[in-house]
């Protein structure tokens, strides 16, 4: 009743009663009681508890993930400096207005931002103070008894009765034997057996919500000890697993350097192999490296690594991410002395290699006057060339058929001894001047492997060796949570698994002497969700029953077979 509703003034006091009769008549009184002004007031304790009971209801703990997805989704979408800074610099650059926003709103760092962490926390939290009192009230259950029956089984959804001359005791006797051959807990209650069946359904919830906890403590877990780094490795060449070794190296925050798995290996070969025609024309077929690597025992091992096939060593696991071409070179000075020579790893830019890359001379080469110059040269490589006159210099296929290179050189100063650091792919020339060649296009001069680019004015020669070799990029990381991970989502499959195909169900048989002195069952089942799997079940558990309690012939055909008798 709303507060602008009237109300029976036979329920208000009379003016002529006494004070205590006035406040008994309050107590007793239906109207709508007056507060007082401003409200009530919780208090400290009551909004904590307040606060509380709304942290930890399933619709809150909903929001709050629904919540960590959406804020998952920037991390996805924006360059993250955890993963590339290179992006995240690239993007900066390109989003000039958008940048400082991002910033404030800590887009750049999604995954460690304050609002992430934030939702993070308060999901554990809800999900912790959720389960809690659930597991307790689960328990309980578990160690209580199934409830007595109503009293009136006929009104349930589904039930069923009829007549047998069989006594009640024997009828609760078969009962409790049909239901508890069910797997039921079953009980006797007065004159009628309790039985319940479907636990495993709230234990499933309980795993379910379990295993999120579990999932939320490996992700946090993962992130805080993981270590990942990147290497490129030229055939012929190793790796040791330590930090100087590294292209690129990131680590979660309670990461030690001292905890990288001491493990060394050195990369054989690479093998690649390519679909040769076809609309999957250039796709690789066979992408392996052959490694011998060493643990921390001094013992050599080979193994191959494949896409999707790691090395595992201890607790770090080696991937194998990428591939591309590593041309040797030779370079000369103007006396014919050898000032370089080495492969040069090219990075590929399209699906066909097409790489390119930078080739630093930084020490030993001298020029025609005997002064210390530096030499840098820009290496543009195809490893199936189309041929002169047939289109932009790209390569038609992936493999070495027709391995081409395009060279543009430099002298000068390479700006390696500034302190800034440098890509080693690109080639800074602000301080360089540019060679003019006879051959090529005056700057630039096309090679195959074993020819020469003679540079001018004495200033010395590169030659482009027949021998190609190969690079791979490797991938090592430690990740310890992700065990803990897997073994919290399936946990949380077979936990939803169990809450959705469950079904918690009671089952009552009354048995009760009649009027007539045979004995009338009654039996009924209540689910906590509507299915139609319940009076199938009940059907089939009043089969069991019937076979040992059957059904009595009704009264006038008991008295037909009587009055045959007689007649006999």
């Amino acid at each position: 009743m709303s507060k602008t509703d009237t109300t029976d003034t036979t329920d208000a006091p009379d003016a002529s009663s006494a004070p205590g009769d006035e406040a008994a008549g309050a107590d007793l009184s239906t109207a709508p009681r007056e507060e007082t002004p401003g409200g009530p007031t919780l208090g400290v304790v009551g909004w904590v508890r307040w606060f509380w009971r709304q942290l930890t209801s399933m619709r809150v703990a909903l929001i709050l993930l629904f919540l960590l997805s959406l804020g998952a989704v920037p991390g996805s979408l924006i360059p993250q400096s955890s993963a590339d800074e290179m992006k995240v610099a690239d993007f900066k650059r390109a989003h000039e207005t958008l940048t400082p926003l991002y910033e404030k709103l800590q887009l750049f760092d999604v995954y460690s931002s304050v609002w992430f962490s934030a939702i993070y926390i308060l999901l554990f939290v809800s999900l912790i103070g959720c389960i809690v009192p659930r597991t307790w009230q689960f328990v309980g259950q578990l160690r209580g008894l199934p409830p007595g029956a109503p009293k009136r089984l006929t009104r349930l959804p589904a039930h069923t009765t009829w007549r047998t001359e069989a006594a009640p005791e024997e009828v609760r006797e078969a009962a409790l034997a049909v239901l508890k051959g069910r797997r039921f807990r079953a009980r006797t209650a007065g004159d009628a057996v309790a039985a319940e069946k479907g636990y495993l359904r709230e234990a499933g919830n309980l795993l379910f919500h379990l295993a999120l906890i579990v999932m939320l403590v490996a992700f946090a877990w993962g992130q805080l000890f993981k270590s990942e780094g990147g290497k490129l490795v030229v055939e012929g060449d190793g790796f040791s697993n330590t930090l100087t070794q590294y292209d690129d190296f990131k680590s979660g925050s309670q990461f030690g350097v001292d905890e990288l798995e001491p493990f060394n290996f050195t990369l054989d070969s690479f093998t690649g192999t390519y679909e040769k025609s076809g609309p999957q024309r250039g796709t690789p077929r066979t992408f392996e490296a052959a490694v011998t690597y060493t643990r921390g025992d001094g013992t050599d091992k080979k193994a191959v690594i494949r896409v999707n096939e790691p090395l595992k060593i201890g607790d770090s696991k080696v991937y194998l991410i990428a591939h591309g071409y590593a041309p040797v070179v030779t370079v000369k000075d103007g006396r014919g002395k050898i000032v370089y020579r080495g492969a040069v790893p090219l990075l590929p830019i399209d699906n066909n290699i097409t790489s390119t890359g930078a080739i630093k001379v930084m020490d030993g080469y001298r020029d025609k006057n005997g002064d210390k110059e530096q030499l840098g040269f820009k290496a543009f490589f195809v490893p199936t060339f189309a041929g002169a006159g047939k289109g932009s210099m790209f390569s038609q296929f992936p493999a070495l058929d027709f391995p081409v290179m395009a060279l543009t050189g430099y002298h000068g100063n390479l700006r390696v001894d500034s302190g800034l650091p440098q890509n080693v792919y690109q080639l800074d020339t602000s301080k360089m001047t540019q060679f003019k060649v006879d051959g090529g296009t005056g700057v630039a001069q096309r090679m195959r492997p074993g020819e020469t680019m003679t540079l001018p004015d004495g200033a010395g020669s590169i030659t482009f060796e027949k021998d190609i070799k190969e690079w791979a990029s490797f991938q090592v990381s430690q990740q310890p949570g992700n065990g803990l991970a897997l073994s919290g989502a399936v946990a949380a499959i077979a936990g939803l698994t169990g809450s959705l195909f469950i079904q918690r169900r009671r089952i009552w048989v009354r048995a009760v002497r009649g009027e007539d002195g045979t004995t009338v069952v009654e039996m009924a089942g209540l689910g906590r969700s509507e299915s139609a799997k319940l009076p199938e079940e009940l059907a089939d558990l009043a089969v069991a029953l019937t076979a040992r309690a059957p059904q009595a012939p009704e009264p006038a055909e008991a008295e037909a077979e009587a009055s045959e008798g007689v007649e006999k």
